[in-house]
């Protein structure tokens, strides 16, 4: 019998999905579950992070159960930025202390946490619950960072090297070009893309 793909892999528009294709990171939002154990929620907390495939020690990851947290899966680091998810401070403290970096010099003070989310939630989902996007010129935004398709604007290009490059849960497609001065939707929150502008992200690990 073959198992059917769980809802839990996450796009840069924050969309919960199922898909066969794996992820390098994992990460939650607390636990989604409805009693039969599937993804009924979106989010239950503010504290939206990024983590390890791997667990520290005496952690279990858990499927499909309700009262736990629900395991989600990202492409890479830029699709989980995309989608609004900071580093964790526990299983990722390296790429936790650098994000709290950037966001001092981006905007001059270095937050805890709590602080990061508390911002994050209100830059990357609105009272109804949709996502929120904001309009910038592409010359304008730093590598790492995704808007949305203008004539499909279902599909995320991620900002790379002066190229559009087509998201999907596979792998990127071949970049495509627009004029630098062109107004683009931005997926990835405001102040992700202010870290982004002020420390570079290494893409070797865009996957695909």
């Amino acid at each position: 019998m073959i198992e059917r793909p769980r809802r839990n892999r996450v796009t840069p528009f924050g969309d919960i999905e199922a898909t066969p294709h794996g992820g390098t990171l994992m990460g939650n939002r607390g636990d989604l579950h409805a009693n039969d154990g599937t993804v009924c929620r979106t989010w239950m907390l503010r504290r939206w992070i990024s983590c390890t495939l791997h667990p520290p020690t005496g952690r279990r990851v858990t499927f499909d159960t309700p009262g736990c947290y629900t395991p989600l899966f990202f492409a890479d680091e830029v699709t989980a930025l995309a989608a609004g998810h900071r580093p964790c401070a526990s299983c990722r403290r390296p790429a936790y202390e650098a994000f709290r970096a950037g966001w001092q010099d981006a905007f001059g003070e270095k937050p805890s946490a709590v602080e990061m989310d508390d911002v994050l939630h209100r830059a990357r989902i609105d009272a109804a619950g949709h996502k929120v996007t904001f309009l910038a010129s592409l010359r304008d935004l730093p590598d790492g960072v995704f808007v949305a398709g203008e004539r499909s604007p279902g599909t995320a290009f991620l900002v790379r090297a002066g190229g559009l490059h087509p998201w999907s849960h596979a792998g990127y497609g071949k970049p495509v070009h627009v004029p630098l001065n062109r107004p683009m939707k931005v997926l990835t929150p405001a102040p992700i893309v202010g870290i982004l502008t002020t420390r570079r992200l290494d893409l070797a690990e865009a996957h695909g």
